[in-house]
């Protein structure tokens, strides 16, 4: 076991710049003789604001996830009733069956919703009817699904060069699962041809041999004056040989590299790697979506784990420094300005999932990261020093696969964390007193020394909290009026182990450049991890192999309320009922609060409302910020992992999110985009 040793609390006192003040609803300047490229790049760009719109993927600017929409309120939400249903028309076929988990989050803009589907057709819908008004297929094919099908949503631009009328003087942008940057008009969806290639950039350009789904975009890209980055997704557990996790910036108007940065060598690969040569291969990737400080010009991007996951000891010096940390970037250069790791030489895949978020806090322009292992931090945005205290964990367990590289101590959150106590055999759970017995004889055979324990062969290891955290890409929202973080989590783990390379081979297990078909395994499920000496097994949520049900007792995921200023919590409550879940994959019906595994996040209100899908049993509800109290649900017909949104049109206020599946959390697959708003008066 381990102790905890108090080493850093590092708290500054720069003056707040005065960053709401840079939002601005109004239209850019035009930037007079000067080109495009010195135009999106010289400075701040004005901001687009949230309320009647929902502009950002996360609301406004800075992902708060706020909207100071108000007309929806605790005493009337129970009033809402459907305004409109549309469906993308976009269902899995042939090899996409079992792979579908969208995850679609529409902006608002205007009276249009502009959003991607699973397969990346972009559409635009009337934000009051859900009538169509374009879709553009950029013909994604199913051989490029990578885990899961999956866009999160699209970016919008404003060309400030571009007249009245002309065309793409706004764009959407989306990054797809092929590896394509694509950019329509966001009035008719006609590909914007000075971008790219009549609209397109190919991704895939300077990575290696092209191997659809090892390497694909789910998140959309952030904007920062006038640049479009992006990381991607590289599919876990393949081979140490993988295509580099390089960051790369665009012109939005032109689809130019702007520059490129390659963590093991940034300034040989700023302009691109020479030619016959590729960036960096099997370095850290980022897949999920960065938020961009538009007055500093710094981008900060969430960074994963290296290609392979449970084994380290391969890996760089420049992995090791940089994996599973936040990097600010400048959006201008692509030089590194700061970063802050958050777990040292990872063997558990906490992969920083979700979207930071950018706040003022004490007096200080910062950003607050939450992690998969449940720790949030609070950072200064402009040097990456701590504002809130940081703890040391030390004597850790080795473990005997390579305690050599196991780091000697890790960093956590002393300010607040959602991960909970180790676990016990007492909390060894089942539906009858068999499987109970069942899941405590596991826990017994297993390796398990509490929070990181290290991987192991010889027998399987509990890694508590597993990979799906904590905080994953759902985020958090951040009611930036009465100061409170609503978090919602999961607190389930996983059952892992690894598997020699020579039982692996007998075992048939092969990188996905090698193999025909795949199987549509859970992720982590029999992962070759080609290069190192172990392939690797997890069981996610670690589930009783006859009932299918967790082995650890519920609550299983939850969401509460954590006091900005202080980081105490407010409330904290199961999140997601019973009545999908039971043994055996038999619906129990019963409407009772168990809390289960959820994916997406929440949005909160001016008026006190926090609405969320996200858990298993297809809910969509409101819940009273003040109290943790749900006051409003309705039964979806598919999935509702996603973040949701609010938005205005004609005065009234709506509540939208998709309803669309996910095949990792075992939710119905559907295409519907759903709206909900109040009875006219």
């Amino acid at each position: 076991m381990f102790r905890r040793n108090l080493i850093a609390v590092t708290i500054l006192t720069t003056a707040a710049g005065p960053l709401a003040a840079q939002q601005d609803t109004q239209p850019p300047e035009p930037a007079g003789e000067e080109t495009a490229a010195q135009a999106t790049t010289s400075g701040p760009q004005p901001q687009m604001q949230v309320g009647a719109d929902w502009p950002y993927y996360g609301g406004d600017a800075n992902a708060t996830r706020f909207s100071p929409l108000d007309k929806i309120t605790p005493e009337n939400v129970a009033n809402l009733e459907p305004a409109f249903t549309y469906e993308t028309g976009d269902m899995p076929e042939g090899q996409a069956e079992g792979m579908y988990s969208p995850e679609t989050t529409p902006l608002k803009i205007g009276n249009d919703l502009l959003m991607c589907s699973a397969m990346n057709v972009l559409i635009s819908i009337d934000a009051t009817s859900g009538e169509e008004n374009w879709r553009f297929d950029p013909g994604v094919p199913n051989e490029a699904i990578p885990y899961g099908a999956t866009c999160r949503g699209v970016t919008y631009y404003i060309d400030p060069e571009a007249g009245e009328g002309d065309a793409c003087a706004t764009r959407v942008i989306q990054g797809t699962l092929d590896a394509k940057l694509v950019a329509v008009d966001a009035a008719t969806g006609t590909p914007c041809e000075d971008f790219g290639e009549n609209g397109t950039v190919d991704l895939w350009k300077d990575l290696g041999e092209r191997v659809p789904g090892w390497y694909a975009v789910t998140a959309p890209p952030t904007l920062v004056r006038g640049i479009l980055v992006t990381g991607a997704q590289v599919l876990d557990g393949q081979a140490e040989d993988a295509p580099s996790g390089v960051i790369r910036g665009y012109d939005a108007i032109s689809g130019e590299l702007a520059w490129a940065w390659d963590l093991a060598a940034p300034d040989q690969n700023r302009n691109g790697p020479p030619e016959g040569e590729v960036y960096t291969r099997g370095t850290p990737n980022m897949w999920t979506t960065g938020v961009a400080d538009e007055e500093l010009g710094y981008v900060y991007m969430p960074m994963g784990n290296s290609a392979v996951d449970y084994y380290g000891s391969n890996r760089t010096q420049a992995e090791n420094e940089y994996a599973t940390s936040l990097v600010a970037l400048d959006a201008t250069t692509g030089e590194e300005v700061w970063h802050f790791q958050t777990i040292r030489n990872d063997v558990w895949d906490y992969d920083l999932g979700s979207q930071s978020t950018l706040i003022e806090w004490q007096g200080t322009p910062a950003i607050l990261l939450p992690t998969k292992q449940g720790d949030i931090y609070i950072l200064d945005r402009a040097t990456g020093e701590p504002l809130t205290p940081v703890d040391e964990l030390t004597d850790l367990p080795k473990g005997e696969i390579e305690p050599d590289y196991i780091a000697d101590s890790q960093p956590v959150s002393a300010w607040h964390t959602l991960r909970k106590d180790p676990l016990e055999e007492k909390d060894m759970w089942g539906f009858s007193p068999i499987d109970q017995l069942w899941c405590r004889i596991q826990y017994r055979r297993a390796n398990y020394d509490g929070y990181l324990t290290p991987p192991s062969a010889d027998r399987p290891w509990i890694q508590y909290p597993g990979y799906n955290g904590g905080s994953d890409w759902g985020s958090v929202a951040v009611d930036t009026e009465r100061g409170i973080i609503v978090a919602n989590y999961n607190d389930i783990p996983n059952y892992n182990q690894l598997i020699p390379r020579e039982q692996a081979d007998e075992m048939g297990l092969l990188p996905i450049n090698e193999v025909d078909q795949r199987a549509g395994a859970p992720e982590g499920a029999g992962d070759p991890q080609l290069g190192s000496p172990y392939a690797i097994n997890v069981n996610a949520g670690w589930r009783n192999d006859v009932t299918g049900m967790p082995c650890t007792r519920p609550p299983y995921g939850g969401i509460r309320a954590i006091d900005l200023e202080t980081g105490e919590t407010l409330w904290d409550r199961p999140l997601g009922t019973a009545r999908r879940n039971g043994p055996f994959g038999i619906p129990s019906m019963l409407p009772l609060d168990i809390g289960t595994p959820n994916n997406g996040g929440a949005v909160v209100t001016a008026s006190g409302l926090v609405f969320i899908a996200a858990a298993t049993d297809n809910l969509f509800s409101a819940i009273d910020i003040e109290t943790g109290e749900t006051l409003w649900s309705v039964k979806l017909p598919a999935g509702g992992q996603a973040n949701p949104i609010t938005y205005e049109a004609n005065g009234r206020q709506y509540v939208m999110v998709t309803a669309m599946g996910h095949h990792f959390m075992e939710t119905p697959v559907g295409d519907e985009v759903m709206a909900w708003t109040l009875p006219e008066d």
